[in-house]
């Protein structure tokens, strides 16, 4: 029987594994609704990749209850398969295949009809970015384009849960952006997405909500300000370099309720944690500064990301 949890795409509960006598999950519960993008982060060795191996059928938990579309996976693993796509970090292409000729044969294994499987192709090609590449050999393809083929592979069954691990992987910066765009586009056309990284600030721009794994435990489920929250980094960010005389802003949260915090970074220089409800802001910060007699060298201001929000919540243990 399916989760009676209406709207999830994926449900797991008290899910574990074991690789011989190591646990890569240690009783994992996560949540995910349809028609989002979530990403699951976490540093080499966290447990993603074997989280994403259970949900694609790939590997049976050693424990616990895995909902996939409403469906018990261990119950019903082949209409399960037929409801996902898959695209593993590595996976293998013939290079000596033409692109159509490749995405032709992976729709034919789907059981799509030869008419079908026309139509098929073209529209993969077209929503990935491919059209122009349909007649090329494989082999002559960037990785960049070889990532979108791999991308276009899984879509031609049109599922509804696509499961990428490391989509971004070797890319440079504009195909990830490109990569980027692409799952924005699938979002809008109403499949749910999970994608397994650790390029950080890419997955900050296109998720609607994460989970955070270290140890094969799930520290955190939830969205970028919702984490930021926990882990104590929500607000702005300012740094401030002073020289001279005065140089010490360890008494500013105790005098001014917009400051949550400071931190003394060293050689003149600290970080102050400005309220996000509050009215200060850099300039604000700037001003107060110079007009009690303070030399400012430099100010900048940040918002933190999810980066520093994983960074502060995690201890970089590795398996």
């Amino acid at each position: 029987m399916g989760s009676d949890v209406e709207g999830l795409a994926i449900r797991l509960q008290g899910v574990r594994h074991l690789y011989h006598k190591t646990a890569a999950l240690k009783g994992i519960d996560l949540e995910i609704p349809t028609g989002v993008v979530f990403g699951l982060v976490g540093s080499n060795g966290a447990g993603k990749t074997t989280t994403l191996r259970i949900l694609g059928t790939l590997l049976r938990p050693t424990g616990g209850v895995v909902e996939v579309l409403g469906m018990d996976l261990a119950k019903a693993p082949d209409e399960v398969r037929r409801r996902i796509g898959y695209m593993p970090d590595f996976f293998g292409v013939y290079q000596d295949l033409g692109v159509s000729e490749y995405l032709d044969f992976f729709a034919a294994a789907y059981g799509l009809k030869r008419a079908k499987r026309q139509q098929v192709v073209g529209d993969v090609l077209e929503l990935t970015g491919l059209t122009g590449k349909r007649q090329e050999v494989i082999g002559s393809l960037s990785r960049g384009m070889q990532q979108r083929l791999g991308l276009a592979r899984v879509l031609v069954h049109d599922p509804s849960l696509l499961l990428l691990d490391e989509p971004a992987s070797g890319l440079d910066p504009r195909a990830r952006v490109e990569m980027a765009e692409i799952l924005v586009e699938l979002r809008n056309m109403g499949k749910t997405i999970l994608i397994s990284s650790h390029i950080l600030p890419e997955l900050q721009d296109m998720c609607d909500a994460f989970a955070i794994l270290e140890l094969g435990e799930i520290l955190f489920t939830g969205t970028l300000k919702q984490l930021r929250a926990q882990v104590g980094v929500d607000g702005h960010d300012v740094r401030v370099r002073l020289e001279g005389e005065f140089n010490d802003l360890g008494f500013l949260p105790d005098e001014r309720p917009e400051v949550l915090g400071v931190e003394d970074l060293g050689d003149g220089a600290w970080r102050l944690m400005l309220d996000p409800a509050g009215a200060w802001r850099a300039w604000d910060v700037s001003a107060w500064l110079v007009g009690r007699g303070y030399k400012v060298r430099s100010l900048e201001e940040r918002t933190p990301n999810l980066q520093d929000a994983f960074m502060s919540m995690t201890k970089g243990d590795v398996t």
